[in-house]
């Protein structure tokens, strides 16, 4: 999870490969009409994005096996979508970094429908994860690497 531009694709889909785990973009499970909308550069409201959410924590509940799911979940209310619907606990991977690393990251990406300049309302919706939701926070200002050894070594130790 985290603000466009952290490195969701990139991140999931090294720790799947480490872990042996399936990795799937959130992005994908977006309805044409988000998509849309935020391409022209509006952000999506919480109306949106609960059916999107909803749908990631349906197909989490789906699974065979472990499943990677790059998905912002920047709220609180919005993990709690996808974990009703998973119906089961989610661990949610914080993807963390500054504004200025992450607008560098997105300023040098070719073909995303999120523009720059729905940065600011991506951080302004961010909420902190809370004690009592099964997480965990890596910088992302460090090589991709080290960031997926420190997610695997989480979740390995997981119950």
């Amino acid at each position: 999870m985290g603000v466009a531009g952290c490195g969701k694709s990139t991140v999931g889909a090294a720790l799947a490969a480490e872990l042996g785990a399936v990795y799937l973009d959130g992005d994908d499970l977006h309805s044409a009409a988000n998509i849309t909308k935020m391409s022209a550069g509006e952000p999506l409201s919480d109306a949106d994005r609960a059916p999107w959410l909803r749908g990631i924590g349906q197909t989490l509940a789906a699974a065979d096996g472990m499943l990677i799911v790059g998905c912002s979940a920047l709220r609180r209310i919005y993990r709690d979508w996808i974990r009703e619907q998973a119906k089961s606990d989610v661990v949610f991977l914080h993807l963390s970094g500054s504004r200025a690393v992450i607008e560098r990251r997105m300023s040098a990406r070719e073909g995303h429908f999120m523009p720059v300049q729905l940065l600011d309302s991506q951080f302004a919706t961010l909420e902190p994860l809370q004690v009592d939701e099964t997480a965990f926070v890596v910088d992302i200002d460090q090589e991709l690497e080290t960031v997926v050894a420190k997610l695997a070594d989480y979740i390995r130790i997981w119950p």
